[in-house]
């Protein structure tokens, strides 16, 4: 199986994380190597301020890598630069056979949409022709009059594992393509 990408998009409060601890859990236990690449609008605080890596950091170092025998994180300061393109940031990461993105709501990839209308936030999918598929908890003829494309799955949010399915099927079809 080559390396395969999803995107998983709504509005905060949706249900992303939710979904997707569940989908990155179960797809681990049945051997799927799974990377996540999470964005966030907000600066990322990894260590307190005091510690030696931020100190190093702050000094100017370009990066600075956390070694420990549980796990490492490299921390690259953009320092002015601009933020990197997915793309460019998926070129860093190990090799997997699935790349689920949270975040990154407007990028041209394949992606499954988390809607709750209770949150009072309109649906992506009407103006996102990369959204193959969407999780909600709401049936797709509720959708306020919004047509639904033909080829869009609709999947119920509040039964999990037919979103699991879902996905499995999807990339043994190879639906979830990747370009690097």
């Amino acid at each position: 199986m080559t390396t395969q990408l999803l995107g998983v998009v709504g509005w905060s409060g949706s249900g992303k994380t939710t979904l997707l601890e569940y989908l990155v859990s179960h797809l681990s236990a049945q051997g799927v190597v799974v990377n996540v690449v999470k964005h966030s609008h907000h600066d990322i605080f990894l260590e307190p301020a005091r510690k030696d890596s931020a100190r190093l950091r702050q000094s100017g170092a370009a990066e600075v890598m956390l070694a420990s025998p549980y796990r490492y994180a490299l921390v690259h300061e953009l320092r002015e630069q601009p933020e990197p393109s997915l793309s460019e940031l998926l070129t860093r990461m190990a090799p997997a056979d699935l790349i689920l993105v949270e975040g990154y709501k407007w990028a041209p990839i394949a992606k499954l949409e988390v809607h709750r209308p209770s949150i009072g936030k309109a649906a992506i999918y009407p103006d996102d022709p990369y959204i193959i598929a969407v999780a909600s908890d709401v049936a797709a003829i509720d959708m306020a009059g919004r047509e639904v494309r033909p080829a869009l799955t609709w999947l119920d949010l509040n039964q999990p594992e037919t979103v699991l399915q879902w996905l499995l099927s999807a990339m043994r079809e190879n639906l979830l393509p990747i370009s690097r």
